[in-house]
């Protein structure tokens, strides 16, 4: 685990401590989520990918925040209760943050100040928020709910991408696949 990842304390939606080190040698999936945006029911494909390659050493972790649009409102409790009735989520999450802005929770710091740009069709998804009279935040900023970042066994971002490159789109499966077959 890079050691800027590695070093940062985390806490668990229950409210325990967790840290990426104890992932060390891991590939993550790391989300900004929430449950009442327009991209929601991607949940159920991270969920997905999860279980298809969790045994390979591959983790989808969740960051519940309210960054954009009210999208998640909720407590702890209710932000925990709706992923695990609506879509099943055993994967980890973790205490809603900020993911943006200057009180951003440092993960979010190191992930954006590692990879600062985006894959996938970014500048179609600013252009649909703009329909809807939303101002998007621009690189190096997380643009919406459901970023992704692809952190490699090296503990090192590999990618990163846009909101709408969904949890089965072959440009995100395909580069959780190429950092699994590396070795820690």
């Amino acid at each position: 685990m890079a050691d800027d990842l590695a070093s940062l304390a985390l806490t668990r939606l229950d409210g325990s401590r967790d840290s990426l080190a104890d992932r060390a040698g891991k590939v993550l999936l790391i989300v900004n989520v929430a449950s009442q945006c327009g991209l929601t029911p991607q949940y159920e494909g991270l969920e997905a990918l999860y279980a298809s390659y969790r045994d390979q050493g591959f983790e989808v972790l969740g960051f519940p925040a309210n960054d954009f649009g009210n999208q998640e409102p909720g407590s702890a409790e209710e932000i925990s209760a709706f992923c695990k009735v609506n879509y099943g989520v055993s994967f980890p999450l973790f205490a809603k943050a900020p993911v943006s802005g200057e009180g951003k929770q440092p993960l979010y710091a190191a992930l954006t100040a590692a990879a600062p740009a985006k894959q996938g069709p970014v500048d179609e998804f600013r252009t649909s928020l703009k329909g809807y009279g939303i101002t998007p935040n621009e690189d190096p900023e997380v643009l919406w709910n459901f970023e992704k970042f692809l952190v490699g066994r090296d503990g090192k971002v590999a990618a990163r991408f846009a909101p709408v490159v969904g949890p089965d789109d072959p440009l995100l499966v395909d580069a959780i696949k190429c950092e699994l077959a590396k070795s820690s």
